[in-house]
């Protein structure tokens, strides 16, 4: 039996069709089942349900033997938990955002940044964003949220927020800024070193599938 780890939302809907690439089919819709283990259409072959952050938990403990999470979950993951135990074979191209750094509008973020300052940043990604503005020389006082991070600036809680960004619109729509791109993001097929090991050959054919239906598109 092979157990695939994935989240809700975009990365499932987005992961489906490399999935069928590899002659796998998921039997339920996630968005409408309570169930957290869903059936495929290879007996060999379950999907677990998952929260994001979670992804890379489950496999790299041997909960799943691969799953799919971005790659801001998964430079989290490591530097929390450390990247022991975790094969990543391939950038699967989906799911793609940046992690941006924003303001409101009327903040003066240039001279906020500037050497020796101290900035109050919010976000969920706090080894993302510390890195980034410790390569900067900008201090920070790091607050962890884990959801609407846009009211941070709009309350007085932080000068900063550090997210996902994809259009923008919800930052447009509170008023925000998007001011500095830390990075760019999609989302990555992540592999238990073990279960390469022990399961190589159905492993190898999952990876092997998803790559051919990458370089096609």
């Amino acid at each position: 039996m092979l157990t695939l780890a994935l989240s809700k939302g975009r990365i499932f809907d987005e992961t489906l069709p490399l999935l069928k690439a590899a002659g796998i089919e998921v039997l339920e819709d996630p968005e409408r089942s309570r169930k957290l283990i869903l059936a495929t259409s290879r007996p060999d072959v379950r999907v677990v349900i998952v929260r994001a952050s979670d992804v890379p938990t489950y496999v790299q403990y041997g909960g799943a033997d691969l799953g799919v999470t971005g790659l801001d979950t998964l430079i989290e993951h490591n530097a929390d938990w450390g990247g022991g135990g975790l094969y990543q074979p391939l950038d699967l191209r989906i799911a793609k955002c940046r992690v941006s750094v924003a303001v409101r509008s009327d903040f003066d973020y240039a001279s906020a940044v500037r050497q020796g300052s101290r900035l109050k940043v919010a976000t969920k990604y706090v080894n993302i964003a510390r890195e980034f503005f410790a390569a900067k020389g900008v201090h920070v006082d790091m607050i962890k949220l884990y959801g609407s991070m846009e009211l941070a600036p709009l309350t007085g809680l932080a000068d900063a927020i550090v997210d996902l960004v994809s259009t923008g619109s919800t930052l447009k729509a509170n008023h925000l800024v998007e001011v500095e791109r830390i990075m760019d993001i999609s989302s990555r097929l992540v592999v238990n070193q073990a279960a390469l090991k022990l399961k190589q050959a159905p492993i190898r054919n999952v990876i092997d599938a998803f790559a051919g239906a990458i370089a096609r598109d």
